[in-house]
């Protein structure tokens, strides 16, 4: 069986639209996501509507959750999304608010891959690509499946611990590891790959720059560096 994992899209339809080409290509028996469908993007609305209408299931990320409550955020970055949770919500509406709200934190294939977010226990705790196998294993290893799944921290890598492997999908929208190329995960019968995608950078920065929306330069900055947001 192929599974696809894609995650962390933050409201960047360009690079959404290239990876579902690109899924048509691979052929999975299933599609999956990991949350982080809108905020952090100009078209989140439409990015949501892709997802419902491919039928993908998945796990409720952060940045859905402070759509409607801003609790977990981090004490520095309440600034910051204090601006982007009302104006993603606005332009999100009511009733996908509602639908993101029923998306569960956690997904699970039998008793084979778990995937969550960013921990089985946190939607905002970071494990970073470079955490040593003990962070890994306490981490991740209680979901009790040989093949753990998370996203968040938007840096894909697959890491082989005994008993376990631990994959992480990296962002389809807005990728931190210096590839501004979406990334997703394919797992093809239990072995998990990273799978890197061009889409019209130019398109979805202009896109950014026309909206209106909240730190759309700095966003736009992190699209075509593929690194994190500087926020200040």
């Amino acid at each position: 069986m192929k599974i696809a994992i894609v995650s962390d899209i933050h409201g960047n339809l360009p690079a959404l639209e290239a990876v579902v080409n690109d899924l048509e290509e691979v052929g999975p028996d299933l599609v999956i996501h990991g949350g982080d469908l809108a905020l952090n993007g100009p078209q989140p609305a439409e990015c949501i509507d892709v997802v419902r209408e491919l039928g993908w299931p998945g796990t409720m990320g952060n940045t859905d959750e402070v759509l409607w409550t801003s609790a977990g955020v981090p004490e520095p970055m309440l600034p910051v999304f204090d601006r982007l949770a009302p104006a993603t919500a606005e332009l999100v509406g009511d009733e996908r608010v509602q639908w993101l709200q029923g998306v569960p934190r956690e997904w699970r294939h039998g008793d084979t891959i778990a995937l969550v977010h960013a921990t089985p226990t946190s939607l905002w705790t970071a494990i970073p690509a470079d955490a040593d196998d003990a962070a890994l294993q306490n981490t991740f290893g209680p979901l009790g499946t040989p093949l753990a799944v998370y996203c968040h921290i938007h840096v894909p890598f697959v890491r082989a611990l005994p008993g376990l492997t631990v994959a992480n999908t990296g962002s389809v929208g807005m990728p931190f590891d210096g590839d501004p190329r979406s990334s997703y995960l394919v797992i093809e019968d239990s072995r998990p790959s990273i799978r890197r995608v061009e889409y019209d950078i130019d398109r979805e920065v202009a896109n950014l720059m026309a909206s209106g929306y909240p730190f759309a330069e700095i966003l736009a900055r992190a699209r075509q560096e593929g690194r994190s947001p500087q926020w200040r």
